[in-house]
């Protein structure tokens, strides 16, 4: 099982989007909310490109990941865990699965998320962030990383954004998604998610178990 971190285990997604308004606004820059947002759960190597063009990117992409990197920092005393995020790692853990922490954040952040869950990383088999794969969400790089240093041959992937569904099909996963990163069920089932619950409290009974 490979869990995604923000917007599936810890209520991040609004606050990574508040962030990154900070950080273009410190550049003169003001994108549309929802665009930004939409943009949530891709790697920010991918995500100043894909709200503001590639001028902006090449002009200013690494000042602006740095930026947004501070002011995430300002706002992560506010991030909690979704509930049932770790209750759902032991139970997995139980019942024989190995389990992989998937995430685009930079380890910095996918540490402080694991200590906002109450986990540590001897807890789950594997802990991945963006600094493990060339290429982030959507591309499939950091889910194949992360089932190999698992030791499996296949995997599902719990995810909230139409990013994290797009990288398990390109590793020929599938991807259970959740509502918790705000992406309507319908397109998460459109992008290919083979199922949409509310949150990952859900996936602790047992009939959604793969």
């Amino acid at each position: 099982m490979l869990l995604d971190v923000d917007g599936t285990l810890i209520d991040s997604g609004y606050l990574h989007a508040l962030a990154w308004q900070r950080a273009f606004a410190a550049h003169g820059l003001t994108p549309p909310w929802w665009r930004v947002h939409r943009a949530i759960g891709m790697g920010g190597d991918l995500l100043v490109r894909e709200v503001c063009g590639s001028e902006v990117e090449d002009a200013l992409g690494d000042r602006l990941r740095d930026e947004w990197a501070e002011r995430y920092r300002e706002v992560l005393p506010e991030v909690r865990a979704i509930p049932g995020a770790s209750d759902l790692v032991r139970a997995l853990t139980r019942s024989g699965y190995r389990v992989a922490i998937a995430s685009s954040g930079a380890r910095e952040f996918t540490d402080a998320a694991l200590e906002r869950l109450g986990l540590a990383s001897t807890d789950v088999d594997v802990v991945t962030s963006a600094d493990d794969a060339d290429n982030s969400k959507p591309a499939p790089d950091l889910l194949t990383v992360a089932l190999r240093r698992a030791g499996g041959s296949s995997a599902v992937l719990v995810g909230d954004s139409v990013w994290d569904v797009a990288a398990a099909t390109a590793a020929g996963m599938s991807c259970v998604a959740v509502r918790t990163g705000g992406t309507a069920a319908a397109e998460l089932l459109d992008a290919g998610a083979v199922r949409v619950v509310d949150d990952v409290a859900v996936l602790l009974d047992t009939r959604w178990r793969p």
